[in-house]
């Protein structure tokens, strides 16, 4: 085992000679073994461990556990208790998903305050294979057929040589003790379900199936480099950014084969799975204002593009100016500036700039988002026209019209802030008092 590791880690190049490496320990089997592994070699460690408080004593003496093993090795102890089950719902996800990202979070913390190299967990080849059929089966795509990689940034998995069975004797042998979590017992998890159930029919039909999977999850890796290289240029030249928004043309879509997969791609980032992937692609042909959601984000098929932002809260409220104001920062920037008569006055027909008869103006002016049944009396007409009749003669997408604020002086709509103002407030010989406002997109 120890000249096996050696050799794993030499050949993966996990680390250099002289490198700190912060150890994960849970006081299970693996990652004693891994402790025991690192200090026979004579590499320099510290251990980590969390207490999720989601196994009571179980939990509190794993931790007492972990503390006397840093102990045994002289090794740096550091240590963090969470109450999982609270932040797993402040961020509206699984206890699970909670606990991984609490603990990665943390491990990463220590590695940059304590200038440690790598961070080390102790997966093995069974924890790969399962975490295979767990992306088989939620349909991660081929990055997800490599399983668990040795390397990912600072992370590093130097057990990945050895299977749980080798682990045990290798535990045994040494006469090392560990704890049990009493949760790994329990079907209640899909990967616990897979080692209990999948994994001993798959050793039934051939003994040394981790070896045949580890040698197809290498190629699938190698074949996943030559796809994302061509995911990637796909992805600069369709997968644009435009201030809050990406945008997809949907021509250039079109033109790619299979078009399920690129999108796919394109599109995961954003939390979209394939079958919204291809509920996506049967709108296409389909008029515009489709729309198609992941918990993180909102895509819309527009005319020409495929939109996608970031899910926002929608705000119904009022934001008032003062007379005399110069400046406004919420919920958009605006800058004020007031001229009399006979002062010189640049008048100025740019979209961003609003010129106003300031006598016209009752204050506080308010500034708020549009709503049905809006109307104003567009530049140089003396009918009203409602906001949305106006939205379509400019063929705004959704989301231009969701992000279009609207400034009012009572009732009455002044301007649609960036472009056009209302025919009411609009300078004239009769203006004796001025006031230019100037919208700032930052």
């Amino acid at each position: 085992m120890l000249d096996k590791i050696k050799a794993f880690i030499i050949k993966n190049k996990l680390f250099t000679t002289g490198d700190k490496i912060l150890l994960t320990v849970s006081g299970g089997m693996d990652s004693v073994a891994m402790c025991e592994l690192f200090h026979q070699v004579g590499l320099k460690f510290g251990i980590a461990h969390c207490n999720f408080k989601l196994r009571g004593e179980e939990s509190d003496g794993d931790a007492q556990f972990v503390k006397k093993l840093a102990a045994k090795y002289k090794a740096p102890f550091f240590y963090i208790e969470f109450n999982t089950n609270q932040i797993a719902g402040e961020r509206g996800i699984s206890t699970q998903m909670a606990a991984r990202d609490l603990r990665y979070e943390w491990f990463e913390k220590i590695r940059q305050e304590n200038n440690y190299q790598r961070i080390a967990t102790g997966h093995h080849q069974d924890d790969q294979l399962e975490t295979f059929f767990i992306n088989l089966l939620r349909g991660t795509g081929i990055s997800g057929l490599h399983g668990i990689k040795a390397e990912q940034g600072k992370l590093i998995r130097p057990l990945l040589f050895t299977t749980r069975k080798e682990i045990a004797f290798f535990i045994e042998k040494s006469q090392l003790s560990y704890r049990e979590d009493s949760s790994n017992a329990s079907d209640k998890y899909l990967r616990n379900k897979i080692r209990h159930h999948l994994l001993p029919v798959l050793e039934d039909i051939d003994p040394a199936y981790l070896d045949i999977f580890d040698a197809n999850m290498k190629r699938f890796s190698e074949a996943e480099e030559i796809y994302a290289a061509q995911i990637n240029q796909t992805r600069k030249r369709l997968l644009l950014k435009n201030q809050d928004e990406y945008t997809i043309s949907i021509r250039e879509l079109e033109n790619l084969h299979p078009i399920s997969t690129y999108l796919f791609e394109l599109i995961r980032e954003f939390g979209f799975s394939f079958q919204t992937t291809e509920d996506i692609i049967k709108s296409l042909n389909n008029e515009s204002g489709s729309q198609f959601f992941s918990d993180t984000h909102r895509l819309l098929k527009d005319r020409t593009q495929l939109l996608i932002r970031t899910l926002k809260k929608e705000t119904e409220k009022a934001f008032l100016i003062s007379d005399g104001t110069k400046k406004t920062e919420k919920p958009i920037c605006l800058n004020f500036s007031s001229f009399a008569k006979d002062s010189t006055f640049e008048f100025s027909t740019e979209k961003h700039i609003a010129s106003l008869d300031l006598g016209k103006l009752i204050f506080p002016l308010s500034i708020r988002k549009w709503k049905e049944g809006d109307y104003f009396y567009p530049l140089g007409s003396n009918f009203k026209k409602k906001i949305s009749d106006y939205f379509i003669d400019q063929k705004f997408s959704l989301f231009e019209k969701e992000d279009c604020w609207l400034l009012c002086s009572g009732d009455a709509i002044v301007w649609i802030i960036g472009h056009q103002i209302d025919n009411r407030f609009k300078i004239s010989s009769k203006t004796t008092k001025f006031i230019q406002i100037e919208y700032s997109a930052e």
